[in-house]
């Protein structure tokens, strides 16, 4: 029978019922027709909470085979200070002077230096952290943030069964934040690593540990994103894991374990605003903190890879630009001479899209792939250029500690030429090379001013910066620049090449 001839039957059936038919009837007839599809749902849904049990034990399980791994850190760091109570300003009782904290933004409390110099006393004072961290080996090692730990003097660590221990900071990497601890005790239950690449959004997890002090906490929740860059390490090496299992202040070092009582994360950071937990806990993925652990374990250290290569992300227009479909990989904005990427061929312009046979998907993950990296192995990558991929093998070097940081250029002088992207340029001399950190020989233009409100501006371009390409052909002076710029519609977009602080980046500008 077709639809509509049902809806008539049903019509007929109700008129009939008000009409003359039993009460029971009467009442049937009468009640929505999606009625009996409700019930029919709930009695399936009622069949189908026989299976809940089974996943509350699975967490039950999961808790009881995790929490014996679990500990409690608590630190101490010995602090002595000239004696604050000097830091009184005269004649005005208990207003305090400028902070130390503050002192880099205003500089020394003018009250202070009309202040005759009186003696100040050293004074010892004691910080205390409280952190929670998770035994991986029998013989007592434990993984924890290494903002948990990182310059106490005395490290102590509570077991799930009320021991305290002495431990030892055998190594910490502030890159990653990961800590490792040594205790010696006997009975020690570890927690077995699983495989953090497995994990995929929506993945049931828990998160154990002490938060605000409340010892051996179990919370709930799934893994909701991955790959998050949060930006806890000041520039260092981040892909947390992100879930909305309650993380709050003491959960820092504990383990994050999926529904098998494998560690997949070590607990880190929480987004909030009122420094409690608003939902968004970030993780460190235990792959990560594993290889980390292991070299500090065998080493002593963390040694990292590194090609010589400064990238970026891809953006729809930028990737345009280069004739490339989609926005996964990594830009290389410069090569630096005689490193591994420029003795394997890599050029500024190629976009990475794999490395070691696993596809590149921004910037962040191709920088975390090649630091873990062992110096002097040979890696391959993946690059698009000029519409076509091909396959470059690199050795990858080794990373050193000599992370220079460039103070901000200046703009130099204002004569200079206007363009139709809302700046104006000057030649690039060796003395103003010299200025803006950049080496002698280098060749291009600089940028003098940028008009408020243009495409320039919007673009994030300033004085100093030097144009060294425009739509990918090279300017070596302001001839060249006038000349290419003449050949680009800002309506289509412009991409230019930039040196800024001594890195290249590629911009990409367009009206509209």
């Amino acid at each position: 029978m077709s639809s509509g001839i049902r809806g008539f039957a049903l019509l007929g059936a109700v008129a009939f019922g008000a009409v003359g038919g039993s009460l029971a009837a009467s009442l049937y007839l009468q009640a929505p027709p999606n009625q009996t599809i409700a019930q029919e749902q709930a009695t399936a849904a009622r069949a189908a909470l026989a299976a809940a049990p089974d996943l509350s034990q699975a967490f039950k399980l999961t808790a009881h085979a995790v929490r014996p791994s679990v500990v409690s850190i608590s630190s101490v760091k010995k602090v002595r200070v000239l004696n604050p109570r000097l830091r009184q300003r005269p004649g005005v009782p208990g207003m305090p002077g400028i902070p130390d904290e503050l002192r880099r933004f205003f500089g020394d409390d003018p009250f202070e230096r009309m202040l005759p110099q009186m003696p100040q006393t050293p004074e010892d004072f004691s910080q205390e952290g409280l952190g929670s961290g998770v035994i991986v080996s029998a013989d007592g090692l434990i993984l924890t943030n290494n903002h948990v730990v990182a310059g106490a003097d005395e490290v102590t660590v509570t077991t799930s069964d009320s021991r305290q221990l002495r431990a030892k900071i055998v190594g910490t990497d502030r890159a990653t934040d990961v800590a490792v601890l040594k205790v010696d005790a006997k009975d020690l239950v570890a927690a077995p690593l699983g495989n953090s690449d497995s994990l995929e959004v929506g993945d049931w997890v828990m998160a154990i540990g002490s938060p605000l002090g409340f010892n051996q906490t179990v919370t709930a929740g799934i893994i909701s994103a991955m790959g998050r860059q949060v930006g806890v390490t000041n520039g260092g090496y981040e892909d947390f894991l992100q879930t909305d299992a309650a993380i709050n202040p003491g959960n820092s070092g504990g383990p994050l374990v999926n529904l098998k009582g494998e560690v997949i994360g070590i607990n880190t950071a929480i987004a909030s605003r009122s420094g409690g937990f608003s939902g968004i806990g970030f993780a460190i993925p235990v792959n990560m903190a594993r290889s980390v652990m292991n070299q500090i374990r065998d080493n002593g250290k963390v040694t990292r890879g590194r090609i010589g290569a400064a990238i970026q992300d891809l953006t729809d227009d930028l990737a345009k630009s280069f004739g490339y479909n989609g926005r996964e990989g990594a830009l290389i904005d410069d090569v630096i001479p005689d490193s591994p990427a420029a003795k394997a061929g890599l050029k500024a312009g190629d976009i990475v899209t794999k490395y070691q046979g696993k596809p590149v998907k921004s910037s962040s993950q191709f920088r975390n792939a090649v630091a873990a990296t062992p110096p002097n192995t040979k890696a391959e990558v993946e690059i698009f250029r000029d519409g076509k991929k091909q396959t470059l093998p690199v050795q990858v070097g080794l990373l050193t500690e000599d992370e220079m940081t460039r103070s901000q250029p200046d703009g130099g002088d204002e004569e200079a030429t206007a363009d139709a992207l809302g700046l104006s340029v000057q030649p690039l001399t060796p003395e103003l090379a010299r200025q803006l950190g950049l080496k002698e020989t280098q060749t291009g233009v600089v940028i003098a001013g940028v008009e408020p409100g243009s495409i320039a501006a919007r673009g994030g371009l300033k004085p100093g910066d030097a144009i060294t390409s425009v739509g990918g052909q090279a300017v070596a002076n302001l001839k060249e620049f006038r000349e290419v710029m003449a050949k680009q519609k800002a309506s289509d977009g412009v991409r230019l090449q930039v040196v800024r602080e001594g890195s290249n980046r590629f911009i990409f500008l367009r009206t509209g």
